[in-house]
Parts: C-alpha cells; sequence; structure tokens
C-alpha cells in the first residue's frame, strides 16, 4: 500500500482539480469550496497526527482527518445528487473516500488500543 501521507496528499491534489474543473455557478462554487477545504484537510491533518506528542493528540488528529474524509464524501454526493457533476465522474474519488475512511478507522481505533495499553 502506498504510504498514508502521499496518497492523503494525492487526494488533495485530486480535489484540487476537481475544484477547477467545475461549473461556474454559484451553487457549484460553493459546495465546491466547501470540498475542496474538507478534501484538502484530510492530509493536513494525517500530517499532524504523525507529529503527535501524545497518544491522546494522536488519536485526535487522526479522528479530526476521519472527519474531515468524511465530510469530504458528503460534498462529493452532494455535486453529483445535484447533477452539478455526473456521477461516473466521481466514482473513482469516492471510492478513494471509502478507502480512506476505512484506514483512518483502522489507525484511529489502533493508536486508542495503545492509550488503553492494548497489544
Amino acid at each position: 500500500m502506498r504510504d498514508l501521507k502521499e496518497r492523503t496528499k494525492q487526494f488533495a491534489l485530486r480535489i484540487i482539480q476537481l475544484y477547477g474543473a467545475l461549473p461556474r455557478t454559484s451553487v457549484a462554487r460553493v459546495i465546491g469550496k466547501q470540498v475542496l477545504r474538507s478534501g484538502t484537510s484530510v492530509g493536513a491533518h494525517y500530517r499532524e497526527a504523525q507529529r503527535s506528542r501524545s497518544s491522546a493528540e494522536l488519536v485526535s488528529k487522526t479522528e479530526g482527518a476521519l472527519q474531515e474524509i468524511e465530510e469530504t464524501g458528503y460534498w462529493l454526493e452532494l455535486l453529483a445528487d445535484a447533477g452539478i457533476v455526473p456521477s461516473e465522474s466521481l466514482n473513482d474519488l469516492q471510492r478513494e473516500v471509502g478507502e480512506l475512511t476505512a484506514i483512518l478507522v483502522t489507525c484511529a481505533k489502533n493508536a486508542k488500543r495503545k492509550m488503553k495499553g492494548e497489544p
């Protein structure tokens, strides 16, 4: 598996490209800014988690990344459901949202286990 730091960066770059390709309507721009903000925040939170000074901070930052990826999924759904972007154009991004969500859930669970002193 690719390094998660690089994977979240590549995800952010894809979100940036999506934003740049959105129609110039006010609705598309409002939703686009939301997806841009949350989609680029995932990697930032993950990087912060890697620099955590404590287990509690690691859990908090990892869960922050998880919140951002889940929010990104929501905005992508709205772009498709509102007919702003064809849903098939978003399939790869939505698949990546699902995979990153699963990875981050596992990371958060493992960090919590370690924090409790469990193996």
